[in-house]
């Protein structure tokens, strides 16, 4: 066996290198299994343990086996290129490790802040921070991985140095090609940390009422109340206006306007307003008043102003106050509905009735 060896450095090293290999995996698994009954109470820790638990039992026995390949002689035949392909699957393990850990981390925090309850104005902007900021650094990390891969070639590397001449040029073409991506990552963190819109938002884009169901690394997907979806890139959100009926909180004000005759009755409307408002459980019980806001040469203009949690409640409180106030006319002050009032005959007229008269 000795002289086996002997004659074969490769049989020396390739057990080494298994035994290296098992003694890697049985420490990866004694270690989580150690850190997992550690933090058990932490659902942010569990979270990254879950996440990397693949990545992690490439990562261990890879980089064993790169210290055995390490410590084996130079002149060892084909080594150099082991060498090569264990460092850049580890360099791929490490890049998968990291996304992962990422990964794991933005799942944890969402966790930890979900959007369920009632006030989640703050879970959202957790929420929103850490997928956008995650996705960014995921792009951050897989770039590194692939530059620190193509690094370990040097043939890469001569490529490189022969295009420092027209670095000039192929700087400009390569900046106006991937301008649309820059810009989209520069839009996501400023995004991110100005927070203009959040998961779960209600935004009013381009004339689409919708919820901001999606940020993604370079887009937003909004799904529109018909169930569409309307996507928008992130740079849009920067330079454009838009309205965000959810910025600092989800209560929303809410109108239901009424257009009648000029002897409608205005304190029984507000007396009804009311009792309708009241039995309804959408409102929230903060804001109701009605006014007559404006008068046209037909009719006036009757305004009743409702508040609600959020903008599905206050968009069905005021469907049931436009539906419950017109039945209530309808049925107690029929003559109170618009009508178009035309000239009277002359003969109608009360000179001619005085003049028909005598």
């Amino acid at each position: 066996m000795i002289q086996l060896l002997q004659q074969n450095p490769w049989v020396a090293t390739a057990l080494l290198a298994l035994a290296a290999v098992m003694g890697a995996m049985v420490a990866h698994r004694l270690l989580r299994a150690v850190l997992r009954q550690v933090m058990r109470g932490s659902l942010l820790f569990q979270s990254m343990l879950t996440a990397t638990e693949r990545a992690g039992s490439a990562v261990l026995p890879l980089l064993a086996l790169m210290l055995v390949w390490q410590a084996a002689p130079n002149d060892l035949l084909f080594i150099g290129i082991v060498r090569h392909l264990t460092g850049l699957l580890l360099i791929g393990a490490i890049t998968w490790w990291v996304l992962s850990f990422i990964n794991g981390l933005s799942e944890g925090l969402i966790a930890r802040h979900p959007s369920s309850v009632e006030d989640n104005l703050n879970a959202r902007r957790i929420q929103t921070q850490t997928k956008v900021l995650s996705r960014s650094a995921m792009v951050v990390v897989v770039i590194a991985g692939i530059a620190m891969a193509l690094m370990t070639f040097p043939g890469a590397r001569q490529v490189g140095a022969s295009l420092l001449a027209s670095a000039g040029v192929l700087g400009i073409v390569g900046g106006l090609a991937a301008r649309p991506v820059f810009s989209n990552l520069i839009a996501g963190l400023q995004l991110a940390l100005a927070q203009p819109i959040r998961l779960d938002d209600v935004l009013i884009v381009k004339g689409e009422w919708g919820r901001v169901e999606e940020i993604t690394g370079t887009y937003v997907v909004l799904k529109i109340w018909d169930e569409r979806r309307l996507i928008i890139p992130l740079q849009w959100f920067i330079e454009n206006p838009f309205e965000n009926w959810t910025r600092t909180g989800s209560q929303l004000l809410g109108t239901a306007f009424l257009y009648l005759d000029f002897g409608a009755p205005v304190d029984a409307i507000r007396a009804e307003a009311k009792r309708i408002t009241e039995e309804a459980p959408e409102w929230d019980k903060r804001v109701f008043g009605v006014q007559v806001t404006d008068t046209t040469e037909r009719t006036m203009q009757v305004r009743i102003l409702v508040s609600a949690a959020n903008s599905g409640a206050a968009f069905d409180l005021r469907c049931k106050l436009r539906e419950g106030l017109l039945a209530f006319l309808a049925r107690e002050y029929p003559q109170s509905l618009p009508k178009v009032r035309g000239e009277e005959p002359a003969e109608m007229r009360p000179e001619a009735a005085a003049s028909a008269g005598a």
